[in-house]
Formats: structure tokens, C-alpha cells, sequence
């Protein structure tokens, strides 16, 4: 039981890394801006979703892919494709939100205490 608990963290670790080690392996040697690479990341996790195929590393990996940004594509494909079954096309622009809303709602919250706690400071050259 121990062991299974351990290889569900190295799995967990694994995954969440490699996918943090290509975005950042493609900031250091490409021009692409982080903006970007998060909309790929996104898109590559919501295709990979639409297929069904990011499942399988969801039930391989568990947090270690839900957690970064493909996982949030992944989601929005998801509440998408359960919505459609059930309110037909309508389900299709509000699933996606649906699924997701907790997350983003935590986010706001979240950034808008950091910024009222922490004060920006300009980058000197």
C-alpha cells in the first residue's frame, strides 16, 4: 500500500514535470512568448481531450496532468462533450464553463489578494 502511494507520486511528479520541463524548455530555445506556449498547451490538452486520449494519462498520472494547463484544456472538452448530451448545442459554449468555473472563480479570487497585498515594482535594465 506504501509502494503504491510512493509510484502514484513519482507518476504524479513525472508528468507534471515533463510537461513543465517542454514549457520551459520551449521559452529558453524559441521566440515564443510565454502567452503563447500556455494558449498551445491548452489547445494540444483540449484536442488531446476531444479525442479521448488525454483520459488515459489522467488515469495514469492523476494530478500530475490535470493540474497544469492542458488539464484545463482537457476540462473544458469535457464539460463541453457532457453538456452537449445533455442541453443539445446550447451545452457545447456553456459546459465548458460549467466545468471549469470553481477553478476559475478560486483564480480571480486568488490573484486579486495577491495584488492587493503585494506591490509591483518596474524592472530596471
Amino acid at each position: 500500500m506504501l509502494w503504491a502511494s510512493i509510484w502514484m507520486y513519482c507518476k504524479v511528479f513525472l508528468v507534471g514535470g515533463a510537461i513543465c520541463l517542454l514549457g520551459q524548455v520551449l521559452v529558453i530555445k524559441t521566440k515564443i512568448t510565454t502567452g503563447r506556449i500556455l494558449v498551445i498547451f491548452l489547445m494540444i490538452g483540449a484536442v488531446l481531450g476531444s479525442f479521448g486520449l488525454y483520459n488515459y494519462l489522467v488515469e495514469w498520472a492523476g494530478a500530475g496532468a490535470t493540474v497544469p494547463i492542458s488539464g484545463f484544456g482537457n476540462s473544458l472538452v469535457q464539460g463541453s462533450i457532457k453538456a452537449v448530451k445533455i442541453y443539445g448545442l446550447f451545452g457545447a459554449l456553456a459546459g465548458g464553463l460549467m466545468a471549469t468555473a470553481g477553478g476559475i472563480a478560486i483564480s480571480i479570487g486568488l490573484s486579486y489578494l495577491v495584488a492587493f497585498f503585494a506591490s509591483s515594482k518596474t524592472k530596471k535594465n
